[in-house]
């Protein structure tokens, strides 16, 4: 499968961050990986649908906006309507119904679904729930922060999820052209990177080295 590169735009300068977007689009990124963290399921506070649609204004790459939030089908037609391309909820704060609603009302939009699960959830989680979404994503550092260091126990989970799932499948977090390269062994084709990235010079050299990892 085509490996796809994700910079994670938590990790750019929001003082100018039409600037940063332009940076990795130059640089050859395949699409934005855009962190929304509401400050409880997460430990931290972003940004919200506002922000994404400014985004949406700068840049023709696609959108990957990460709900980590609680209640997301609270949320999601204000993400849809603000120019996402892709959604991803976690499984850890929806039912099975819920997902599935989700699901529906954003392929009626045009819009790609994903689920994610963190670290400490096992697979089987996510296993009744494959057939209803477009894209997997791992977390392969706890979320909520920045710049932390990849959790090599995803690994076994990611070989696992392949053997299962034919879709995209996704890992966010501690991403850079070591740890990528251990991803895609695995299974993984999307690579979210933050802080390799954009505190990379040289940020096409950054991207080509996860691309080719």
């Amino acid at each position: 499968m085509k490996i796809k590169v994700a910079p994670s735009l938590l990790s750019a300068d929001f003082s100018c961050l039409d600037r940063e977007i332009k940076k990795v689009e130059r640089a050859g990124a395949d699409l934005l990986h855009i962190d929304v963290m509401d400050g409880h399921f997460v430990p931290n506070i972003t940004i919200g649908p506002a922000v994404v649609k400014c985004i949406r204004k700068v840049t023709k790459l696609a959108l990957d906006v990460h709900l980590m939030i609680e209640n997301p089908q609270e949320y999601i037609d204000r993400f849809a309507d603000a120019g996402s391309d892709m959604i991803t909820v976690h499984i850890e704060t929806v039912s099975k119904n819920t997902l599935r609603a989700i699901g529906r009302k954003l392929r009626a939009k045009g819009i790609k679904f994903g689920v994610s699960l963190n670290p400490g959830t096992p697979l089987a989680k996510i296993k009744p729930v494959l057939g209803l979404v477009d894209f997997i994503l791992i977390m392969s550092v706890n979320p909520g922060f920045g710049g932390q260091e990849f959790i090599a126990g995803v690994l076994p989970k990611i070989k696992q999820l392949r053997a299962l799932f034919k879709g995209d499948i996704a890992v966010d977090g501690g991403i850079n052209d070591k740890t990528a390269k251990l991803a895609v062994r695995a299974g993984a084709n999307v690579l979210a990177a933050g802080s390799y990235i954009f505190s990379a010079k040289d940020k096409v050299r950054a991207i080509e080295r996860i691309r080719n990892a």
